[in-house]
């Protein structure tokens, strides 16, 4: 079987990791096709939520570092296996403005920490363990662990994870911030996907727009924001959507949305 296999059903696709004989971790080509199959689904109209989820009990061990590490190149070349092939992943997700669902059991080592930390929302099974374990190997963070962790768990919690690499295990993670919710593993993926389930029967353009409007929120000033989302405004109430929201609520009826 694949090592990564997508598939969609009822307006949510699923991102599987799938390569348990080691924990998940990553190669060239599996971090290449996770990207492509991330630009599938933004760019798929009957994608309305993304899952990512690893198999056989683990999230991810983040890079493989005998398929990375098996010749030596020089520093452009090393550069470059990040620029072109796993930061491929992180900036795919930074493109999608649909809502992305990690769902995490077992290890989420390094890049498979970073990997998670790119979700908009994380559900954790019993199990789950984090750590951004570069430090350990003696690196860095290669795949946005600097950047990303502050801004779940704040400055000093994020350094003292990224200096040690300790592990942060499912009632930690929920404790700082770095989850959103711990469920028995048995119970994990029903839990996540009626969410995502939840998520994909709202209005797909405004559930969109929000998360356009969260992440222009951080970058810009309150001035800047609310002409923004006056822009917004005016785009979503010109919808079918809208008015058949507005109808559904009025009516105590839910609602069918068609993104149009």
């Amino acid at each position: 079987m694949a090592d990564l296999q997508y598939t969609v059903r009822d307006g949510i696709a699923t991102v599987l990791l799938n390569r348990p004989e080691r924990r998940n971790a990553f190669t060239i080509a599996m971090v290449d096709a996770w990207a492509d199959r991330l630009t599938e689904a933004q760019r798929d109209p009957g994608v309305r939520v993304i899952v990512v989820t690893g198999a056989g009990g683990s999230f991810c061990s983040g890079v493989d570092l005998t398929a990375f590490t098996g010749e030596k190149r020089p520093p452009l070349g090393e550069k470059e296996l990040l620029t072109q092939h796993v930061h491929r992943v992180a900036l795919a997700l930074e493109d999608i403005d649909k809502p992305v669902i990690a769902a995490v059991a077992g290890p989420a080592v390094g890049a498979g920490m970073d990997m998670a930390l790119l979700c908009d929302l994380r559900f954790a099974g019993r199990s789950a363990r984090f750590s951004e374990g570069y430090i350990k190997v003696g690196l860095v963070p290669g795949d946005g662990g600097c950047w990303l962790l502050p801004r779940a768990v704040g400055t000093s919690t994020a350094l003292r994870m990224l200096w040690t690499g300790d592990f942060a295990d499912a009632d930690e993670a929920l404790r700082i911030g770095l989850v959103d919710e711990v469920h028995r593993d048995e119970e994990l993926m029903d839990a996540v996907y009626a969410y995502a389930a939840r998520l994909a029967a709202r209005p797909p353009v405004a559930i969109r727009t929000i998360k356009r409007a969260v992440r222009q929120g951080a970058r810009h000033d309150l001035r800047t924001a609310l002409d923004l989302i006056s822009s917004h405004m005016a785009v979503i109430t010109s919808t079918q959507d809208s008015r058949e929201a507005l109808t559904a609520f009025q009516e105590k009826r839910p609602g069918v949305f068609t993104g149009r």
